[in-house]
């Protein structure tokens, strides 16, 4: 994967590094992932998302969730192998994962679930009361 310089936007542009960090950190993280586990990102409306993870040989117990400041953080850890097996093929990949998504502002993750070797992790955006649009009635000014 070819790396992109945002260093000429930087000095053109005020106010969206935020972005630029964005783009740099989701190229550097599909190249250290490799692809691992893979996922589906789906919206359902404007309001609702759903990350489809394949972990299959993860149970609940080998996998972490956590968000913090607008990133949420995937990990999978399987336990050692057990001495013993001898495996003519080995095609299910169990090593560990660590995946990583950046979320939106006021995207919260509202819930999580394991169903057939898939975590299914379910996101709303829910916009505070303050930030929605209002609508102002006329003549109701009140500044005398």
């Amino acid at each position: 994967m070819r790396t992109v310089d945002f260093s000429p936007l930087y000095r053109s542009s005020v106010g969206f590094d935020n972005l630029f960090n964005l783009i740099e950190n989701a190229s550097r993280g599909e190249q250290k992932n490799g692809g691992y586990p893979p996922y589906n990102i789906e919206a359902f409306d404007k309001d609702r998302y759903q990350i489809t993870l394949a972990v299959a040989g993860f149970s609940s117990e080998h996998l972490d969730i956590q968000t913090k400041q607008n990133r949420l953080t995937i990990k999978g850890t399987q336990d050692q192998e057990i001495k013993g097996r001898t495996f003519l093929h080995q095609g299910i990949a169990g090593r560990n994962f660590e995946r990583t998504f950046e979320l939106a502002d006021h995207v919260k993750v509202v819930g999580a679930d394991l169903k057939n070797g898939l975590l299914i992790i379910e996101l709303q955006k829910e916009i505070p009361e303050a930030m929605k649009p209002k609508r102002i009635e006329i003549g109701q000014a009140k500044l005398n």
